[in-house]
């Protein structure tokens, strides 16, 4: 016979429903809002928010810049930063990069930007995929010859991505490699708009990759995931799962994507 729960338990679960429901109603705005309003939104009763929200007030989650009315404290702003210092992208996107090699059953690999070149900072694979691995963790690769390369040339302006072709001399390392500028700027004009960029055979003879963008709370663009395969083998069906893949880590950094109306 089930044991009945602590009376306690339901009120205390209950208060803190109530508690979140006054929280997202103050996320939802930037200026500070009345206590009406507030009890209005959440459906509570004026003195059962104001309870809760004086509460919440002395422990600096909410702030009461004049007499009936709330926004969100600098407490919650220092649990975020918090949060946010112990989040690693690595981290976030190792379990997810599994998943999609299951999938794909092709290296998948997570690299960032260092100076003019990526760095190969995670890898998903196996033997079984067919391909040796060409790039191993700690691996460096030009930016314009990779598919998150790309990526992030493809975030910089006109001036600093002359820059690197002039810094860089855009070298190449096989006979697909894209070494001139106007040739470059084309790709990357097709990788701004569609948000993917592809090597094609450019680094490697004999292997493509297709990349997508990784982003944080401040929708700045933090690394690459990527699927390389045989050039035969590439598959570009791969392609929804590898943007979802790169939402879910995204979303686990606290990016959220605005939707253009």
């Amino acid at each position: 016979m089930k044991k009945p729960l602590p009376q306690h338990t339901t009120p205390a679960i209950q208060v803190m429903e109530r508690m979140f429901s006054l929280i997202d109603v103050l996320a939802s705005r930037e200026e500070a809002i009345s206590l009406k309003e507030i009890s209005e939104k959440t459906s509570l009763h004026p003195s059962t928010a104001h309870r809760i929200l004086n509460d919440l007030t002395i422990g600096r989650y909410v702030d009461r810049p004049e007499a009936g009315s709330y926004r969100l404290g600098m407490r919650l702003l220092e649990l975020g930063n918090l949060v946010k210092a112990r989040l690693d992208v690595r981290d976030a996107a190792l379990a997810p990069m599994r998943e999609l090699h299951k999938l794909t059953q092709q290296p998948v690999n997570l690299s960032m930007r260092q100076g003019d070149e990526i760095v190969y900072v995670e890898r998903a694979f196996s033997e079984r995929s067919g391909m040796q691995v060409v790039r191993a963790i700690g691996g460096r690769a030009p930016l314009h010859l990779t598919s998150t390369g790309k990526l992030f040339l493809a975030a910089d302006d006109t001036p600093r991505l002359r820059a690197y072709a002039t810094r860089t001399g855009l070298p190449g390392h096989t006979k697909n490699s894209i070494t001139q500028l106007p040739v470059l700027e084309r790709e990357l004009s097709k990788a701004r708009q569609y948000g993917v960029a592809r090597d094609n055979e450019e680094l490697e003879l004999g292997v493509r990759c297709i990349a997508v963008g990784i982003y944080d709370d401040s929708a700045k663009l933090v690394a690459g995931l990527s699927i390389s395969a045989p050039a035969d083998r590439m598959d570009e069906g791969w392609l929804p799962k590898l943007e979802a893949t790169a939402r879910e880590i995204s979303s686990a950094l606290g990016y959220r994507a605005t939707v253009e109306a």
